[in-house]
């Protein structure tokens, strides 16, 4: 598909989503009530649409009931607004250079046939997802709850890669480049960069998700799967790994992506404090159903259903509340689909009384990290790590 074809395509639907997300008012929660695009992008149904170029596609909310996330339901998000429209796997390589005894050139062929395969189920939530509810509005992408999804990955592992290249000594950073470039060329390249002591088994370079192939916009044909971290390390199109003795300074690690150094991580408005890099996602449990706004028959049977996750501790309970957050009752959980991955939930009731009714989630690890209110949450000048618990209004007919 050409680029004009691609992107005209998804035009007037990323206007019009991009234009009612920018008046929106969240206070508390995230808007969860966006239109979703009456046009598709390619492999994709429609989703809630922010831009064409580079393609920022949500989830809707409806969609977080089960353990995994379809491949044309998964979120979208792209930081340059240069992507290939046509890359040949025949001639697509992954390189490995740097501080490294032998500079490797694998082809997708290669990586699939020379090396043992994984598989590892891990949830990817941009790190501004739910930024909708930070009061004053922060700058960028104003996610509701569904820049996530899970899916299952395959791959191989990041060490066997740079075992088989074979580190130097003093070797102790790996910087990850992808295709995605800038329009402009003074504009940094988006690396991301993992000390080693970070890369465990657990971190693989993918090229399924789901049993597929990597949709294209997910970052075909290869993409970083960093389980427990937010996406914005988990680097799409990657072509490139660079091994280094010191830490590289680079513009999307020194300056984006941060938050207040600090226990709350959190700041003031316009105070300028000391920062860090976001790294593990937080405990968060999100209801799919019922939508916000749905309409409840009185005394009818209601199953509540989301899923919860957090960054690798594993999912111990969630609670549910009908009251405001009064008196909290524990739901089913559902299979175990490994520490990484969403866990559903579900909780059984029949409205008893009509008007409207507020639905509350709250998730619990094995860490004994608990999902907070909105209201304990500190602000933060980037929207990063929103974990609200989650709030869903109905109206019981």
């Amino acid at each position: 598909m050409k680029r004009r074809d691609f992107f005209k395509t998804s035009l007037i639907g990323a206007a019009g989503a991009a234009a009612f997300a920018t008046d929106a008012v969240a206070i508390g929660h995230p808007v969860d009530n966006r239109k979703i695009s009456d046009i598709p992008f390619p492999e994709k149904r429609p989703l809630i649409t922010y831009s064409d170029r580079p393609p920022l596609l949500e989830t809707p909310k409806e969609y977080f009931t089960c353990s995994h996330t379809p491949n044309d339901l998964f979120f979208v998000r792209w930081h340059m607004p240069d992507i290939p429209t046509h890359i040949d796997p025949a001639k697509f390589r992954i390189n490995v250079d740097g501080e490294v005894e032998k500079k490797l050139s694998i082809s997708l062929e290669e990586l699939k046939n020379d090396f043992e395969p994984v598989t590892v189920s891990a949830v990817l939530q941009c790190g501004g997802n739910g930024r909708s509810a930070f009061k004053p509005t922060p700058g960028g992408i104003q996610w509701g709850n569904g820049a996530m999804g899970c899916a299952k990955w395959k791959g191989v592992r990041l060490r066997d890669i740079l075992e088989r290249a074979g580190l130097k000594p003093g070797a102790e950073w790996v910087g990850f480049n992808g295709e995605e470039k800038a329009a402009y060329y003074k504009t940094p390249n988006f690396v991301r960069e993992l000390h080693l002591d970070e890369i465990g088994d657990h971190v693989i370079v993918a090229y399924e998700m789901n049993g597929e192939d990597l949709p294209y916009l997910n970052g075909y044909p290869l993409r970083l799967v960093i389980p427990g971290y937010y996406s914005d390390s988990w680097v799409k199109m990657l072509s490139r790994l660079t091994v280094t003795k010191e830490y590289q300074h680079l513009f999307f690690m020194d300056y984006a992506y941060r938050v207040p150094d600090n226990k709350t991580e959190s700041q003031k408005p316009g105070e300028k404090v000391k920062t860090k890099p976001i790294t593990k996602m937080n405990v968060k449990s999100v209801i799919g159903y019922p939508a916000p706004g749905a309409k409840l028959y009185h005394k009818s049977h209601v199953v509540v259903r989301g899923v919860a996750f957090d960054h690798g501790a594993g999912i111990r309970k969630v609670e549910i509340s009908l009251d405001g957050g009064k008196s909290w009752e524990e739901a089913q959980l559902g299979e175990d689909a490994g520490r990484y991955a969403y866990r559903t939930f579900r909780y059984s009731f029949k409205p008893i009384a009509h008007g409207k009714m507020t639905i509350m989630s709250r998730a619990t690890n094995h860490a004994g990290e608990v999902q907070p209110f909105a209201e304990d949450i500190g602000w933060n000048a980037g929207g990063y790590k929103y974990n609200g618990i989650d709030v869903v209004e109905v109206e019981v007919v």
